[in-house]
């Protein structure tokens, strides 16, 4: 039977990760700032408490703590209050966000100078992993991945974890992972855009994602979440092409570089989605005038309207 398991973090994702080890009988205690996440967590049985310093004095010893909080400075801001309220040798520190695989070598070799152990979890799955099971990639010691094993087992989809290497490399696979995610992403938006733009009209578009779904080369989850959005709005209304990013495609360009490996694809799907946020580009009025001059090609009225901050610099 899995162990005691403390859950920093109780958002999206992290409730949903404490609420798959309370079902499957595991004694879990979340923790989280919100006052609605703990009320939330009380509603599905879920102990939860507000404060990191509750959450040690409820944990037994050895603990088991895994954070599921933003991948920027809350991280290590977590780290030095668990330090701080009485984290202690023997203990195992999961961090199972999105964190560059280089701060997470860092994190790790501090808390091993204090006996703290220390496990790079990425995790996949998305919002349906409470219900079908979550994707782990792990990085760390053999022994702490032993000790995590049952938990992880408790949580992943069939086949859905493993130990990939030492620390960083969990984060570093999980890196990749979202990587190329950014590219078949791009690939559907692109595709999908076709067919819409071609020659035949008032094609539907859930019915044909159906279709590849079902013997398709090209079936996928990523496909299927395509079929269900456009069966429940098949004219995308009321959603903004503007597109966020995680920022996990960003260190893996700035690693390929590193490593001298070209990432077409992927990074061509990163500066797309910082080509959406832009109400008007810059970039492009310059070659449309360009075009104008050389050749009197027709500039296009800006479709920025008077009121609109003027996006040139």
């Amino acid at each position: 039977m899995p162990e005691q398991v403390g859950v920093i973090g109780l958002g999206k994702m992290g409730s949903r990760m404490a609420v798959r080890l309370h079902q499957h009988n595991v004694q879990v205690v979340g923790c989280d700032a919100s006052a609605d996440a703990i009320k939330a967590a009380a509603a599905s049985d879920v102990r939860a408490v507000a404060s990191i310093r509750e959450l040690i004095s409820a944990l037994q010893s050895p603990r088991l703590i895994w954070l599921m909080v933003p991948p920027t400075g809350a991280v290590d801001a977590v780290l030095r209050e668990l330090l701080d309220h009485g984290t202690a040798e023997g203990d195992l520190v999961v961090d199972g966000g999105n964190s560059d695989f280089r701060d997470t070598i860092r994190r790790s070799a501090m808390l091993r100078e204090r006996g703290i152990h220390f496990l790079d979890v990425g995790t996949s799955g998305g919002l349906r992993g409470a219900e079908e099971g979550f994707s782990f990639m792990v990085g760390g010691e053999t022994s702490a991945y032993q000790r995590l094993e049952p938990v992880l087992a408790a949580m992943a989809a069939p086949g859905g974890y493993a130990h990939v290497g030492p620390s960083g490399s969990g984060h570093f696979v999980k890196m990749v992972h979202n990587a190329i995610e950014y590219g078949i992403m791009a690939a559907i938006g692109e595709g999908l855009e076709l067919l819409v733009r071609g020659p035949y009209e008032s094609l539907d578009m859930a019915k044909i994602a159906h279709v590849w779904n079902h013997g398709g080369i090209i079936r996928s989850y990523l496909l299927e979440l395509t079929e269900r959005l456009l069966r429940s709005n098949p004219r995308l209304d009321g959603i903004a092409g503007y597109v966020e990013d995680t920022g996990l495609a960003r260190v893996a360009v700035r690693e390929a570089i590193d490593c001298n490996v070209p990432l077409y694809v992927i990074s061509d799907a990163l500066f797309g989605r910082l080509r959406s946020r832009q109400e008007e580009s810059f970039a492009a009025k310059v070659i449309a005038g360009l075009r104008h001059e050389f050749g009197g090609h027709e500039v296009m009225r800006s479709r920025v309207s008077a009121h609109a901050k003027d996006p040139t610099p």
